[in-house]
């Protein structure tokens, strides 16, 4: 295909970002300068000049690239394949979202069995012309009676949630405003469903979607009544004392409590309060027009480390957590005595536990990262004690669908030679049986054509840090071509190998060496 672009000699002209040296902050004594924070208002006249002298400049560049459009031919037809997303089950359906290959956004379908007939429940797609409408929330009740689904636009964190029927799939007159940072949980009586907001923006706030700027303060939780105006929702928690503080909500798979998580940053570590929901006098019914909060307990009230509820029998929750465990450990309580605090699945020597999902009434599969490749286990829940190793290749597994009522899990998975697989496993068996479900194609990859591996290095403190390589078969790393170096580890995450249409496009046609180095850090 040769090289993607061709430049002049002629050096580029860049538009000048002007420095403002009047700019400076002072934390705690320290000053530090900050000369282009104008830069940060994108309604600016300034700001938009600039923005615009860029494109300019970078388009001036492109449209002498010979082989451009021929990239993009190449690149759209390897991204135009079938996307699955793991079935879940709710009442007696199955769910899954499916994308037919370039359409913006994923489809939300239904089916009674996984043999019986496919239907659309919600296609996002419709909404805008543009096609950026998102669906970025989805929760269906217990009973799979209804649809709750949160949409926002241009890829804003505003939600508006609306309510759809399931069987009939019409649509419910509810309209839920002013959601951000939220999850919807139902309660099982499917009267209503749990949900996080900010007060309604001031009209001189800035709400044009994806660019707002002013800071987020005093989250809420509530509760919605179907049939009823959003004024009409009960205020669950509130703490006007911290008012960065943010609120997410669950309903227990029993039904009987409500978990309130609290973060106050991007830190791994929260707060954990409950409610028992099902010991309300006159239920949630009798908060209608009251001004005091739900009861919340405080069981963990410090941010000292990451508390994930995973299952609970009544009273006795397990958490997966890194309290005293950077790696990660399953613990147990009883909401009877919180203080009593007990391992069940200690922290590893060295592997990861990123995550613990509980299902088949009292087993958990757990996901270890062992050198940035992933291990999956089938353990006892009560004790932690091993039951099965899962075969897996090296790869991410990215998804895993089930719940303790649920002997069949689905388990996404992909690596840089496997597009996407979802394995069917079936936990009823005396050895679980993983077969696959759905297996992603993606049209002209022929992945005997490449190679992967894993290398590692020396960083300047010492440290081994892991990197795979990738790149087309019998290609010399000797510096001969392109490299492609991509890396990151903000906020407690580190890439892990996936398939990328673009990097196969890169390495087949342009002999681009695709590097992925593993670091991480908080």
């Amino acid at each position: 295909m040769g090289l993607p672009c061709v430049l002049e000699d002629e050096p580029l002209q860049y538009p000048l970002a002007r420095r403002d040296e009047s700019v400076v902050d002072d934390y705690h004594g320290v000053r530090i300068s900050d000369p282009y924070r104008w830069l940060e208002d994108p309604d600016a006249e300034e700001v938009k000049d600039f923005v615009e002298k860029q494109m300019k400049l970078t388009e001036s560049v492109l449209e002498k690239c010979d082989t451009r459009e021929r990239l993009r031919e190449k690149i759209t037809k390897r991204f135009d394949h079938q996307r699955y997303r793991a079935p879940f089950r709710r009442g007696n359906k199955l769910f899954y979202f499916h994308n037919s290959g370039l359409q913006p956004q994923n489809v939300l379908f239904m089916q009674d069995s996984l043999d019986g007939k496919t239907e659309v429940l919600l296609d996002p797609n419709g909404l805008s012309k543009d096609g950026t409408v998102s669906m970025s929330i989805c929760a269906v009740s217990e009973d799979a009676k209804y649809l709750a689904y949160g949409l926002s636009s241009n890829g804003s964190d505003w939600v508006t949630i609306k309510v759809r029927q399931v069987e009939n799939k019409e649509f419910e007159p509810d309209i839920v405003s002013w959601v951000k940072f939220s999850s919807v949980s139902w309660t099982h009586d499917s009267k209503g469903f749990f949900y996080s907001r900010y007060p309604a923006p001031k009209e001189s706030e800035n709400l044009d979607a994806g660019t707002e700027t002013y800071a987020n303060l005093n989250h809420e939780v509530y509760y919605h009544f179907l049939g009823t105006n959003q004024s009409e929702d009960i205020l669950c928690w509130r703490d006007p004392d911290n008012p960065k503080h943010t609120f997410h909500t669950c309903v227990t798979d029993d039904g009987k409590y409500l978990l309130l998580t609290i973060a106050e940053s991007c830190k791994p570590v929260n707060k954990v309060y409950y409610c028992d929901i099902s010991a309300l006098a006159n239920g949630l019914e009798g908060y209608r027009g009251r001004k005091d909060l739900l009861p919340f307990v405080k069981l963990i009230d410090n941010f000292d480390a990451v508390y994930n509820a995973i299952a609970n029998d009544d009273t006795l929750f397990t958490f997966w957590t890194n309290k005293d465990a950077p790696k990660y450990k399953l613990v147990q309580v009883d909401l009877k005595e919180p203080t009593a605090w007990f391992d069940v699945l200690q922290e590893a020597e060295k592997d990861v536990l990123v995550s613990a999902v509980a299902v088949n009434v009292n087993q958990v599969l757990v996901s270890y990262l062992s050198d940035v490749k992933y291990v999956l286990q089938l353990r006892d829940l009560k004790t932690g004690s091993l039951l099965h190793h899962l075969p897996l290749d090296i790869g991410t597994v990215f998804e895993i669908r089930g719940r303790r009522k649920d002997s069949t899990v689905y388990i996404g998975f992909t690596s840089f030679l496997t597009p996407e697989i979802i394995y069917q496993c079936n936990l009823d068996t005396a050895v679980p049986e993983m077969k696959i479900f759905q297996e992603i194609v993606v049209p002209g990859f022929d992945r005997t054509a490449f190679d992967f591996n894993q290398v590692f290095v020396t960083s300047k403190d010492g440290t081994k840090i892991p990197m795979f390589i990738v790149a087309r078969k019998n290609i010399p790393l000797d510096g001969s071509h392109p490299c492609l170096l991509d890396a990151y580890g903000g906020f407690n995450i580190s890439i892990t190998p996936y398939f990328s249409a673009s990097h196969f496009v890169l390495a087949k046609h342009l002999g681009v060496i695709f590097c992925l180095a593993n670091i991480w850090w908080i």
